[in-house]
């Protein structure tokens, strides 16, 4: 209802906001209702695909792009819909056409560049997040620094990651998915003091940890031979997640 209501204001403002006044360009009217309606409609899909509600989602933007063809984030948004229903060709497609219309979108290339990292194209992937993070004017480059820790990460180049991660971090030192990344960059390479060093900074931070990131936490302190601290991540695990795939390898000694 909340959702509801809220739309319903936006759209009412963006009614008022175009009426114009006796003599005004018509045509011009005419185009900033069908921006902020695009707009509207492709703000309540990206909460659609938030909630995993592909279906509505690509609803709202067919609405949308009907509205108007040349609205940049509506391909964004859409990509990132095809993403997740592994149709990777039209999501590719809606990526590059998000990014024709608007190049300096950052947004829209650290997530193709997230697109491409997933599907294996970690050298394409880098590409893009580089070229988001050049942008002066990007607002949120640490989220393109983690993308790209994390597929390099995940294409075996340790040392990239790591100058990726920190450099995340340095703009925001609270960022839960630098920090288990870093935590398992240096589990990975047995430096189990500086892992338990990135747990106790999610601690103190208050984020919540998932079921992998607690079976971690819980090896890091076997390593340590902190049994108390092991204990302690354990019995979180056992309780928060106890169906899960994480579980059962604690409850297999694994």
């Amino acid at each position: 209802m909340k959702l509801f209501a809220v739309v319903l204001t936006v759209l009412f403002l963006a009614g008022c906001g175009s009426t114009g006044g006796k003599g005004g360009d018509t045509n011009q009217e005419v185009k900033v209702d069908a921006r902020a309606s695009a707009k509207i409609h492709t703000e309540l899909a990206a909460v659609y695909y938030g909630q995993k509600r592909y279906a509505v989602a690509l609803d709202e933007l067919k609405f949308a792009l009907n509205m108007d063809s040349k609205y940049a984030p509506a391909y964004d948004v859409r990509g990132l819909v095809y993403m997740a229903l592994q149709e990777d060709k039209k999501a590719e497609d809606d990526f590059e056409s998000s990014l024709s219309l608007d190049g300096n979108n950052s947004g829209a290339r650290n997530n193709y560049g997230w697109f491409l990292c997933q599907r294996g194209r970690e050298k394409e992937s880098m590409e893009q997040f580089m070229l988001a993070i050049k942008n002066p004017l990007y607002d949120t480059p640490e989220k393109a620094y983690l993308n790209a820790g994390l597929c390099s990460k995940k294409a075996g180049k340790t040392k990239e990651a790591e100058t990726y991660l920190k450099r995340a971090l340095s703009i925001h030192p609270k960022m839960r998915e630098a920090l288990i990344g870093m935590a398992e960059l240096s589990f990975s390479q047995a430096d189990y003091a500086g892992a338990k060093s990135y747990f106790l900074r999610l601690s103190r931070s208050g984020a919540d940890l998932s079921a992998a990131d607690l079976l971690l936490a819980a090896r890091v302190e076997r390593k340590l031979g902190d049994k108390n601290a092991e204990a302690s991540y354990k019995l979180q695990l056992r309780k928060r997640f106890p169906e899960s795939r994480e579980t059962q390898l604690l409850l297999n000694g694994e």
